[in-house]
């Protein structure tokens, strides 16, 4: 591990060092707004304490039978309040930013937790809701599984030299693909997993044309699930103009992967990276792949 994300790690682990305070009160409405978000509170036993959660709160299944608020980013305030909660667990994705303005006014507590795509973002959400829910022993127990999946990965990827240039694609069906480039969950994926960024060249989710893609010449393409959906599946993908000029086309090394269990940076990213990893280096993926694709 990095001295940087050691430090992450060590900062994140603080949170877990001591219970929320004696006269604090543990919220008993929550409303997540976030995958990964909701799945820690599930792990930490606080399902009991959910009023409702976002659309992307996927896992576990039993969070489907929640009222839902909606998709993250657009929110409204009247389906949040209605659900009258005391505290809204907030993605730092969620918004629109007026509308959480709106809860605050209406006096609901904001938790927001940022986004960092690394095992230390991972533990720090671990460490704010486990004091929130004033869970400390959960908490440190759960972020221990969780750093000894992405130290696993860590060691695999030690092992390895070479670093195969792969292109993650989120959607292809209406004109130009949508490629993830820099500062993207599918970017922070791609270097865990030992990989180059093909579109390391672009910032964010961008356009990518066909003599873009051909020349960036990728080994592996990564499809997301829904892309090769509203595509009609891997075939019909392959006959998308340009893709038979790439190695990766005419190697046909085009993977479909489940885009949550691998850009949702949850509970089990660790061992979804590893698997995606032993994909991308020509490596037997095992029966219990989660989110390597097929």
């Amino acid at each position: 591990m990095s001295h940087k994300l050691a430090r992450a790690a060590c900062a994140a682990l603080f949170w877990l060092t001591a219970a929320a305070p004696a006269d604090a009160t543990v919220p008993s409405r929550i409303v997540s707004v976030g995958g990964a978000l909701t799945e820690i509170v599930y792990a930490l036993d606080g399902a009991e304490r959910l009023v409702g959660v976002d659309t992307t709160s996927l896992i576990p299944a039993a969070a489907q039978a929640l009222p839902q608020v909606g998709y993250m980013r657009t929110l409204s305030a009247e389906g949040v309040l209605s659900l009258n909660p005391d505290l809204v667990l907030a993605s730092a994705h969620a918004g629109p930013p007026a509308v959480l303005e709106q809860l605050r006014a209406a006096g609901v507590q904001i938790q927001t937790l940022a986004e960092d795509y690394s095992a230390a973002g991972i533990t720090a959400k671990i460490g704010a809701i486990a004091a929130l829910l004033d869970k400390p022993e959960q908490g440190r127990a759960l972020a221990g599984q969780v750093q000894a999946d992405f130290d696993r990965l860590a060691q695999w990827r030690a092992q390895r030299v070479e670093q195969p240039k792969v292109l993650f694609l989120m959607a292809v069906a209406h004109g130009a693909p949508l490629a993830s480039g820099r500062g993207t969950a599918a970017d922070a994926v791609l270097t865990l997993a030992g990989a180059i960024n093909a579109a390391g060249e672009l910032q964010g989710n961008k356009p990518i044309g066909t003599e873009a893609m051909v020349a960036a010449a990728p080994d592996v393409i990564l499809l997301t699930d829904v892309a090769a959906n509203a595509i009609g599946g891997l075939e019909a993908f392959y006959r998308q103009p340009g893709i038979a000029q790439t190695p990766a086309g005419q190697q046909r090394k085009v993977f479909i992967v489940d885009t949550l269990a691998l850009l949702g940076f949850g509970l089990h990213s660790g061992q979804a990276v590893l698997e995606l990893a032993k994909r991308l280096h020509g490596e037997p993926a095992v029966a219990a792949d989660v989110g390597a694709g097929r």
